[in-house]
């Protein structure tokens, strides 16, 4: 009898393994930021689906066309929200970017780049 309680916890271990895995996925969503351009910049990112939004990225510098993995807040429809602003890292030319994207879905990628005149003086 004790063998077959063994052999049983064992057959179940998979089924608990996978089912920790789906209930983990149900706390977020996991995109990624991609500068998509060749210039780097200093991205920061917020989860616009918490209330009030929170950071995920501040000042990060991201080299052109590298990706960066991050985990969203889900939101009441089960989705992510981020928000991002890019300034590009050279001085001499200084330039801006920021955008909002709504209803994320696991592996979503969000292109961030500063390809705008920055405001201000």
């Amino acid at each position: 009898m004790h063998i077959f309680h063994k052999g049983l916890m064992l057959s179940c271990l998979p089924l608990i393994l996978v089912s920790a895995a789906a209930v983990g996925g149900l706390n977020g969503v996991d995109v990624v930021i991609t500068n998509d351009s060749t210039d780097d910049v200093l991205v920061t990112v917020y989860d616009t689906s918490t209330h009030p939004s929170s950071v995920l990225l501040t000042s990060e510098r991201i080299n052109g066309f590298t990706k960066i993995p991050v985990a969203l807040s889900l939101d009441e429809t089960g989705r992510g929200n981020v928000a991002w602003t890019a300034v590009s890292v050279d001085a001499r030319s200084r330039k801006c970017g920021h955008a909002t994207s709504e209803g994320l879905t696991d592996s979503a990628a969000v292109s961030v780049h500063a390809d705008s005149a920055c405001a201000g003086p």
